[in-house]
């Protein structure tokens, strides 16, 4: 066999086949909303929401917390119905686009500042809340909008979240909380921009479920933990829905609850 032959055959520089693995598309899952306020800024009940193909922080998803949330903003509108309304990790953000087919006077739903999830949810407020009409490449015309996106590092500096409010408004009524006390390492950082940005007669609205049972403790402990920081929790109810996943049967009780708390200022 000459130099020039090779003992291997095809291109040594492909792929195998199969190895390639596209990442998941978008999906939508469809909410309907189970009661629409007769004040409500939009009578639509059905609401499309896409959801991105995949994402580390969870946001491919529509959590039971985050339904809850939105029936539960259906239920009290006078929570949203035109006042100030922050939603932190706000995934496919339908709390947020309840609250402003609700009529909220700005509600700013914000989450990791991730390209794709801020875009998905940019989609879902322009074609759920303002029936399609998208923004200009530009931005122009976010600031008339009662619906804004911006993403947000707890934590961070608040300057970018109070910059959408109204004139001489630096707090938010309502701030909403949907599934985000499973990641302890963040309570505190949680907590403080709660703090921070509530009224001082406002509300903060936290709802989650306990996927992982074994650290139910650790999630409650945001409870305890709010009291530090002079925000009195108030349990609202515990649910009993269908857990999100198909797991350990002798844990499905506890993954099927859904808590629902208040936090006030003391």
């Amino acid at each position: 066999m000459s130099d020039t032959e090779s003992f291997i055959q095809g291109d040594i520089f492909a792929e195998p086949e199969g190895y390639f693995q596209a990442e998941p598309e978008a999906h939508f899952a469809e909410y309907v909303r189970e009661q629409v306020p007769s004040a409500s800024k939009s009578q639509k009940k059905e609401v499309r929401l896409r959801l991105v193909g995949s994402s580390p922080l969870w946001g491919h998803l529509l959590w039971n917390a985050g339904i809850y949330t939105a029936n539960h903003l259906d239920k009290f509108p006078d929570l949203v119905k035109d006042r100030c309304v922050l939603e932190l990790g706000a995934a496919g953000a339908l709390p947020s686009v309840v609250a402003g087919m609700i009529g909220a006077k700005k509600c700013v739903v914000t989450d990791y500042p991730d390209a794709d999830l801020l875009q998905n949810i940019q989609y879902n407020v322009d074609h759920e809340v303002f029936d399609g009409e998208a923004l200009p490449s530009d931005g122009a015309g976010a600031s008339e909008r009662n619906v804004v996106v911006e993403g947000y590092i707890w934590g961070n500096d608040y300057a970018p979240l109070v910059s959408h409010l109204p004139c001489g408004t630096t707090k938010f009524d309502l701030v909403i909380l949907s599934d985000l006390v499973f990641n302890h390492t963040e309570h505190l950082k949680l907590l403080q921009t709660t703090k921070d940005l509530l009224a001082q007669d406002g509300k903060a609205l936290v709802v989650f479920s306990p996927h992982r049972p074994w650290l139910l403790n650790d999630d409650l402990q945001f409870f305890e933990t709010a009291k530090d920081f002079a925000l009195v929790p108030e349990k609202i109810e515990m649910v009993n829905w269908k857990p999100m996943f198909e797991e350990d049967e002798e844990t499905s009780e506890i993954r099927s609850r859904v808590y629902a708390y208040y936090l006030t200022h003391a």
